[in-house]
């Protein structure tokens, strides 16, 4: 109960500064993760939660799921087709770089072995739709680029946990006799959550089409709603790939049925962030002093080296030659952020019981910590950095600041 108190608090003076968090550095982010460390153990002592503790992997996994969904329904398919290089640059030639550079990194610099190296990498590649929304979700920001960081974030998660799962049997002790099974066991996960993800939500909306059925315009919300927890129940009885499964849900809901994703839109962001806020309340009790103690020196540099060069220099190869401007393309290799992808999939390695769990643990939960102050500080000065429209919602009277035409394609896009 001590922790639904914590969360009640955080949660009203997160809503109490939100106005002033639109237009300032501060973060309502890194306000529960500040509260999650402050009560933690390592301080005040109030609430006692370890890695291996359920609640961690549930918080995370639930709110990983939840964004998914949501961001899901920002993406159309028909626009897709047309747009859909410079995401498969960014997933095709970006996130493979980060995770080699960032396997190289922590191999030579921290001195792991090849194989959780290569894992720290896996873990630590993909970017996390959670915080990218703060670019996502703003209007200020080229709806080109949106699109670009929406995709990138809500596929990339999906992609890595493969090879994660194949790398923790590669460093396990039975790695020799499981690499068949294993390639089979994951092609079978991830052929099943996408299978899962395309054809729920067509159940769905062809049984409200029904002549006999259809739902209440005050229950509408409530249909996309339990789309997602069938499927979140289904991919974890079945062992399906559950983040391909609920991103592509969201999306093929979005794109069969745009009333019901215009209906349950207020409700799902309103989940997500209270997903969000609980995942990194509780992700924050974990970063206790001890934490930051276990990790050397050399491991500090490979964080601060994964955030500002790993990621940036890898995005800005595979997005060379395109038509983004500039900034835009600065904005897109900054904002990488890890997030509860990697909270998950570095739980995953903890508690495989391989060598080295804990060191890489370790790295991956600081560059992590690292990685949220900087990039929930920094979404306010990159929106205004494009200057569109004012951050309270109220449009520039002079006709020289405005931009309809990226208002319409927003519009399009969710």
């Amino acid at each position: 109960m001590v922790l639904i108190a914590v969360f009640g608090v955080a949660l009203l003076i997160a809503v109490l500064l939100s106005g002033l968090a639109a237009r300032t550095v501060l973060s309502t982010s890194l306000l529960f993760l500040v509260g999650g460390a402050l009560v933690s153990d390592g301080f005040l002592g109030l609430i006692h939660i370890t890695p291996d503790s359920e609640m961690v992997s549930v918080t995370a996994d639930l709110a990983l799921f939840a964004v998914l969904f949501t961001d899901g329904q920002h993406v159309s398919f028909v626009k897709l087709r047309t747009t859909w290089r410079n995401p498969a640059r960014a997933l095709g030639l970006g996130m493979p770089l980060a995770f080699a550079f960032m396997a190289l990194v922590t191999h030579w610099l921290v001195g792991l072995d090849w194989t959780t190296s290569l894992l720290v990498g896996a873990v630590l590649a993909p970017t996390d739709p959670v915080f990218a929304l703060a670019i996502v979700g703003r209007k200020e920001v080229p709806a080109k680029l949106r699109e670009l960081l929406n995709v990138e974030s809500g596929i990339n998660d999906g992609l890595a946990l493969p090879v994660v799962l194949l790398l923790i049997a590669a460093a396990g002790p039975a790695a020799g006799h499981a690499d068949e099974a294993s390639i089979g066991r994951i092609a079978l996960e991830l052929a099943l959550g996408l299978a899962f993800g395309g054809l729920l939500p067509l159940l769905v909306v062809g049984l409200v089409r029904f002549r006999l059925l259809g739902a209440e315009p005050k229950l509408q919300p409530l249909l996309p709603l339990a789309t997602g927890v069938i499927l979140y129940g289904l991919c974890h009885l079945t062992h399906a790939n559950p983040y391909l499964a609920t991103f592509s849900a969201g999306a093929v809901l979005a794109t069969v049925s745009p009333e019901a994703k215009e209906a349950f839109e207020p409700l799902g962001e309103a989940l997500a962030e209270l997903a969000k806020f609980a995942a990194l309340l509780v992700f924050g009790a974990l970063l206790t002093p001890r934490l930051f103690g276990a990790l050397p020196w050399q491991g500090y540099v490979a964080v601060v080296l994964a955030i500002v060069l790993i990621r940036p220099a890898s995005l800005l190869i595979s997005l060379a030659g395109t038509r983004f401007a500039r900034r835009e393309k600065l904005t897109a290799a900054w904002f990488g952020p890890k997030g509860f992808a990697s909270v998950v999939y570095g739980l995953l390695v903890l508690q495989s019981g391989i060598p080295h769990a804990q060191e890489a643990y370790t790295l991956i939960a600081v560059c992590i910590a690292f990685s949220i102050v900087a990039h929930s500080s920094t979404d306010v000065p990159i929106a205004r950095m494009f200057d569109v429209e004012d951050l309270v919602g109220i449009p520039d009277d002079g006709p020289d600041h405005a931009d309809p035409p990226a208002e319409v394609e927003r519009k399009t896009v969710v």
